[in-house]
């Protein structure tokens, strides 16, 4: 009874990190640019109380072991890396991939982080900026000036100023794709990290090797749904119910044997 309860033990942990996972999921289902997670487990080490193939006689073997399971564990959190919907909202500043590509922002320390979010604004200086006023990079100033900004599917941004018949360009955007977009670390304010597990960025134009064209007046949709992310809690809930019916059980019959 007490390796059931160590055992179920584990399952409910296991149960309540994917409610976690898919809670987090809904909590950001109107997060522009979300990638939705799911959990990965692994079963833990067993016991062999009879080893799979040994001598039970001199001629002949067993077909099958005595194995007994301890449990599982949570070995991960995978993004699920779907392209999310492109909603239009006419807004010149609101730029998405419409790719496998990431926005570079600049961190205040000085580092790079990649973003799907391409909700950009303008700070004090004409600076394409994000919510949070970190710098995009390549950095891109606008005029004070414009009357208007373009954006072309390929990422070159362009200006219309007063008296002049021609747009002037005015930055160039470059995305950012990785071999492994999934080994990303997630920091929070829609902004990821490199890591070793994804691999070094490889910088290039929009619309060059897969990264993906730029929209302009456009915004990339979390790719989270809701109604299977319903199912998948319900699912998830169910499983924890069980457990703690199990982890009843269990010392039920602890109660009965304490009692003999």
């Amino acid at each position: 009874m007490l390796r059931a309860l160590s055992t179920i033990r584990t399952g409910l942990e296991a149960s309540q990190t994917q409610i976690d996972v898919i809670a987090n999921n809904l909590a950001n289902v109107g997060t522009t640019g979300f990638k939705r997670q799911r959990a990965l487990f692994q079963d833990l080490v067993y016991q062999n109380v009879r080893q799979p193939g040994a001598l039970s006689s001199t001629q002949t073997n067993l077909p099958i072991g005595l194995q007994l399971g301890t449990g599982v564990r949570v070995v991960g959190t995978q993004p699920i890396e779907t392209q999310g919907n492109l909603t239009q909202t006419s807004d010149s500043l609101d730029l998405a991939v419409n790719g496998n590509g990431y926005f570079q922002v600049l961190m205040p320390n000085g580092t790079l982080a990649y973003t799907r979010d391409g909700s950009f604004q303008l700070n004090q200086n004409g600076q394409m900026v994000t919510a949070n006023g970190y710098l995009t990079q390549p950095p891109i100033t606008v005029p004070s000036n414009a009357t208007a900004i373009t954006v072309a599917q390929d990422g070159t941004v362009t200006a219309q100023l007063p008296g002049q018949a021609a747009p002037t360009q005015i930055g160039q955007i470059q995305l950012a794709t990785f071999q492994n977009p999934a080994g990303l670390q997630r920091i929070g304010d829609n902004l990821m990290l490199q890591t070793g597990a994804s691999g070094a960025p490889n910088i290039q134009q929009p619309t060059i090797n897969g990264t993906g064209a730029v929209m302009q007046g456009y915004l990339e949709s979390s790719n989270v749904n809701v109604v299977n992310s319903m199912v998948d809690m319900i699912t998830a809930q169910r499983a924890y119910q069980l457990g703690t019916d199990v982890a009843n059980t269990a010392n039920q019959m602890l109660g009965y044997l304490a009692t003999i």
